[in-house]
């Protein structure tokens, strides 16, 4: 094990750099809320002469949190795209009572988990010396619905969406209140959703086609989230994803939905089509000089 104790310089920030923060990077707590944590991929060449200003890449984990695989899955992409991979880690029970769920509805208690990732981005941007005012954002099943409901409340924060399997699904309903719809969204979170900003937004959607359990995803009366209408989008991941793609085209909110032919519940095989959506946004707006 390397003795972190002494710290004879130049030399050994360097090489500690090289090692922890480089590449694939070691887990850090979070400077604004300890109880949370991340990790990151960092292209090795992030500085050099040639290189272009470095994009943002966050990619939300799903209630099995593994969130160190989504960031080795998008290393070769973030190395030659010139992007910086954002892994939260988002633990399950941070008030103490096992709730594996608390993150998808963004508010758990006084947790707002959606200012806990925008602090996680400052201090990625402040670390790495980088402007992240916007990223793409990326979540699959549990983290499909925390990037479902994040873009609500931030559209102005991304330069790109894409939502992936979420086992439930948040319509831009506004004759249904939050968690179905968003009728009550400005009474609750404090500010009106940006829908200029949301139809400005690419916004792309994935799902397996053989993604068709539903035990884990049908809401029964007495359940933490039942509500009316909390299975009226659909019986499964695919439906509810298409019912969520058709409110966003009745709101003028264009989307992109990937159904992956012979594909169950499994995030991995997602990224390369959300990699491809993001390679093309990125050259867009590169092109655009932003």
């Amino acid at each position: 094990m390397p003795d972190t104790t002494a710290a004879p310089g130049a030399e050994f920030d360097a090489r500690a750099r090289a090692m922890y923060d480089l590449g694939n990077s070691t887990i850090y707590a979070s400077h604004s809320d300890p109880r949370f944590s991340y990790c990151t991929y960092v292209p090795p060449h992030l500085g050099s002469a040639d290189a272009r200003p470095m994009q943002l890449v966050v990619v939300m984990h799903g209630t099995g949190r593994a969130f160190t695989e989504y960031r080795d899955a998008f290393a070769e992409f973030a190395k030659w795209n010139d992007c910086i991979v954002l892994c939260p880690l988002f633990p399950a029970g941070p008030r103490g009572d096992g709730n594996r769920d608390g993150f998808k509805q963004l508010r758990e208690g006084d947790i707002h988990y959606d200012q806990v990732l925008l602090d996680m981005v400052d201090e990625v941007a402040a670390k790495f010396g980088c402007d992240f005012s916007r990223f793409a954002l990326f979540g699959y099943s549990g983290g499909g619905q925390f990037v479902n409901r994040f873009a609500y409340l931030h559209p102005e924060r991304l330069w790109a969406l894409s939502i992936g399997a979420p086992g439930s699904v948040t319509l831009l309903d506004a004759n249904q209140d939050w968690w179905v719809g968003v009728r009550d969204f400005a009474g609750r979170f404090g500010k009106p959703l940006n829908l200029d900003a949301l139809k400005a937004l690419p916004v792309h959607m994935i799902v397996g086609k053989a993604d068709i359990e539903t035990w884990e995803i049908t809401h029964r009366e007495g359940g933490k989230f039942y509500m009316p209408g909390a299975n009226d989008a659909g019986k499964t991941r695919p439906e509810r994803l298409e019912s969520l793609r058709k409110s966003f085209a009745a709101a003028g909110v264009n989307a992109t939905l990937d159904v992956l032919d012979n594909v169950p519940h499994h995030g991995l095989s997602c990224v390369g089509k959300v990699q491809d959506f993001f390679a093309a946004t990125l050259r867009n707006l590169r092109a655009r000089g932003q």
